[in-house]
């Protein structure tokens, strides 16, 4: 069974506590656990992962793109939290281990939010883009990561 992985950065172990007018109420025990039981329902393996240490996202992600290639797992769904923001590393590393499909995702709709959180470096380098739906933006990434994958396999049998 393929694997999908949901890979969370910085003060995302929070959740639940911090902000939640912001981020809501659901702690991240809670996402990863309504993510592993849709995972399950759409005929995937889901493995999750938070760090606050930006070094532990990039050999994560390094870690998937050799699963990728080896036909192992699907692709990424990540939220890189403030990294999003000021991480060229993230950048490069999803770049380094291209195609692997990153879809990036976050809770609260940055582009409404403060000025500086309005720029990700992480963007360029996405397969797709999920913002402002709440932890619910979790699940439509992994829905978007199934399709995309899907249909681009489709176009491409003979």
């Amino acid at each position: 069974m393929q694997k999908i992985l949901i890979l969370n950065g910085p003060n995302l172990n929070l959740l639940g506590t911090r902000e939640p007018a912001q981020y809501g109420h659901t702690s991240l025990a809670d996402v990863e656990a309504f993510c592993r039981a849709h995972g399950e329902r759409l005929g995937y393996e889901v493995e999750c992962l938070q760090s606050n240490w930006e070094g532990a996202l990039i050999d994560k992600i390094h870690e998937y793109g050799r699963l990728y290639r080896a036909g192992e797992a699907l692709g990424v769904v990540f939220n890189p939290g403030a990294y999003t923001h000021t991480s060229i590393a993230l950048h490069d590393a999803i770049k380094g281990v291209d195609p692997l499909p990153v879809i990036e995702c976050h809770i609260s709709n940055v582009h409404a939010r403060e000025t500086f959180r309005h720029h990700s470096w992480v963007s360029p380098a996405a397969a797709g883009i999920v913002v402002g739906f709440g932890v619910d933006g979790y699940l439509i990434a992994m829905d978007g990561l199934v399709r995309k994958c899907t249909n681009s396999a489709a176009r491409q049998a003979p």
